[in-house]
């Protein structure tokens, strides 16, 4: 009766997370090419700025024009001022609170 061995295990482990860098890259690399199609330049730097100041926003964002692409729902680029409305319409309202004293 043989036992597996370590290395082998660590082998497949490194194997696996290769592949899975790899096909992460590659669908990042189809992202940025839709997102190319579909945004204006002054748009897709505007997604890029919000993408450092908060990277949950643009990831939905960017669900959301994928999605629009992948479903023909788009026929032209999207310009600055539009890519404004669709972030005014994704971002969640802010909620105001008055606390009365008595």
């Amino acid at each position: 009766m043989s036992f597996p061995d370590s290395n082998d295990y660590q082998d497949n482990q490194d194997n696996q997370n290769n592949q899975d860098n790899q096909n992460n890259q590659d669908f990042s690399a189809q992202k940025e090419q839709i997102l190319k199609q579909i945004l204006a330049p002054e748009a897709r730097m505007r997604l890029n700025n919000i993408k450092m100041v908060k990277p949950e926003l643009a990831d939905l964002v960017e669900q959301y024009l994928i999605g629009m692409a992948s479903q023909g729902k788009m026929h032209s680029q999207i310009t600055d001022e539009q890519f404004k409305q669709i972030l005014l319409s994704i971002q969640q309202p802010k909620r105001d609170f008055k606390i009365n004293r008595i």
